[in-house]
């Protein structure tokens, strides 16, 4: 990554966001469900970054909701890694019909709205930070898919595939020695990439009141919370959006510099 500022702006953003979602775990200022600090109090000396409209102190909800926004997006980029490859593993070497049926299925799944499916996941197993994980990871598993697959078929048809194959290489071998390691790099960047995503679609959830109930702090809802008094207490709808560009744009400049590494025709370019 020498010589690429771009990366390591985003490796800075991600670190400072993933720094206070750590210290979140073992220190707040306030206690979350404390209200003691007084309705939409301006930022001071106590409260940093000022209180919500219940009283609740602001730097603590965003702390928290950093915390949800990575274990989200991690969580379910693992969800939708794990069960994309998979399927799109089958599909690379499942005989010609099975092909054409994962595929038709995988098409239905990607022309279908990533957050409707969210939301008919959530709303079935009501919301909580588990529902959040799997109904992303389901919506972008089908994305994973239908790339491993193509990735996949790539590979299978190269001569050396041939050639271990007639050397009596199983296919499970063939796999763990052949394929995967030369579809990882381009899965990387995809699920990198998959990664902002899930961190907007986990906002957007929370907008709607289909993301991790109270007292959970995520993004989404503090800007829910907040849309009504932006004109009092603008701090309340900023900090939160920032945070999460912020996130998102640092993912994605991550995301590009893997892209980079996966391709070095890419950096001989630049």
């Amino acid at each position: 990554m020498k010589g690429r500022p771009t990366f390591a702006i985003g490796c800075v953003l991600v670190a400072a966001v993933l720094a206070v979602a750590v210290v979140s775990v073992v220190w707040l200022p306030y206690d979350p469900s404390d209200t003691s600090g007084g309705r939409l109090a301006p930022p001071g000396g106590a409260h940093p970054l000022g209180t919500d409209k219940l009283g609740r102190d602001l730097l603590t909800q965003l702390m928290i909701g950093a915390r949800i926004a990575l274990t989200v997006g991690v969580g379910s980029v693992l969800v939708g890694g794990l069960l994309g490859v998979t399927a799109g593993l089958l599909a690379g070497f499942a005989t010609r019909w099975l092909d054409d049926t994962i595929s038709a299925v995988l098409d239905i799944l990607i022309a279908f709205p990533t957050l409707l499916l969210a939301m008919l996941v959530v709303a079935v197993r009501q919301a909580s930070l588990g529902s959040a994980i799997l109904a992303i990871g389901l919506a972008m598993s089908a994305v994973v898919a239908r790339l491993t697959r193509v990735l996949v078929k790539r590979v299978l048809a190269e001569d050396y595939i041939t050639a271990s194959r007639t050397s009596g290489t199983s296919w499970p071998r063939v796999v763990t020695e052949h394929v995967l390691p030369n579809i990882w790099p381009t899965l990387l960047v995809n699920l990198a990439l998959q990664l902002g995503l899930a961190v907007l679609a986990e906002a957007a959830l929370s907008y709607l009141g289909l993301g991790p109930p109270p007292p959970n702090a995520s993004w989404g809802r503090l800007l829910q919370e907040a849309q009504a008094t932006v004109l009092t207490a603008p701090t309340g709808a900023i900090a939160p959006g920032v945070l999460l560009v912020v996130l998102v744009v640092g993912v994605n400049l991550v995301a590009d510099g893997f892209r980079d590494l996966a391709d070095p025709t890419r950096r001989r370019s630049r």
